[in-house]
């Protein structure tokens, strides 16, 4: 087994594995990070070249994301996914991330305190359905707030977010933002950000009333901002599952009470 760089070729082996563990996973993430930071985006490859097992990460400005960790069902339990997640650690520590980030699933978690990660948070996910249009006044097109994710994260994260809102619809409202994303036959509402439960209601009934009836609506949110979990149950959300956020590195100033969507289904943050 070798660790070679994530090539672009290997996006629909990435996607096919993906889609057998019901992961909701898009091409465009693999243009992003393979161009935003090839160094960290990692392959594991048999005897035969045949790629096994995949890794990303990403750098933003003081911290970094490692995510899309999968191995072949078949050549698990031999190593393989601790060093691809050691060769994207390294990558990271290597271009100077001083904070680092991860969601793990309960089969993952150890490997992630093995190697000195903190669990910080839970990030659910939620899944919705747009309604009827209502009376509400269609939701104005603006600009991400990048002062105000930072807010959230503790960081600047400037490459994420015009990547995203690139490829979707930039919704903003006085204090608070929020991108609509396609995502397969669905729609992903994030990065989400606002400064108080009031201001992302608005910009959520805005967001909703946009969408076709019946859209399902993806949305992945800090369990600790309890009213953005308030706000999603009101609205008729469900909960779809959960991971563990976790941290190792420097502390981060994270300050879930201003996250209420993340800007990607679990692959960087």
């Amino acid at each position: 087994m070798t660790i070679e760089p994530f090539r672009k070729e290997d996006v629909p082996r990435f996607l096919r594995l993906a889609a057998g563990e019901n992961w909701v996973a898009e091409p465009w993430e693999f243009d992003f990070l393979l161009s935003a930071f090839p160094d960290g985006c990692l392959s594991a490859r048999d005897e035969t070249g045949a790629a096994v097992g995949f890794v990303t990460s990403l750098r933003h400005d003081c911290s970094g994301w490692i995510g899309n960790l999968i191995v072949d069902r078949d050549c698990r339990g031999t190593g393989i996914g601790e060093a691809l997640f050691l060769g994207a650690f390294d990558s990271l520590r290597g271009a100077g991330a001083e904070t680092f980030w991860l969601t793990a699933s309960k089969m993952g978690k150890a490997l992630y305190e093995k190697h000195g990660f903190n669990s910080t948070d839970t990030i659910i996910r939620w899944t919705g359905r747009a309604g009827a249009p209502t009376d509400t006044a269609p939701a104005a097109a603006g600009a991400w707030d990048a002062a105000l994710d930072r807010l959230g994260w503790g960081d600047r994260r400037d490459g994420l977010l015009a990547a995203t809102c690139r490829r979707g619809t930039v919704l903003a409202a006085d204090s608070a933002f929020a991108v609509i994303q396609p995502c397969g036959q669905a729609v992903q509402l994030g990065p989400f950000s606002a400064v108080s439960p009031d201001r992302a209601a608005h910009l959520l009934d805005e967001a909703l009333n946009s969408l076709p009836a019946g859209i399902t609506v993806y949305i992945d949110t800090p369990a600790c901002n309890s009213g953005a979990v308030a706000l999603l149950q009101e609205r008729g959300f469900r909960d779809h599952g959960t991971n563990v956020l976790m941290y190792a590195g420097v502390k981060p100033d994270y300050r879930p009470e201003y996250i209420y969507g993340l800007a990607t289904m679990g692959s960087c943050g």
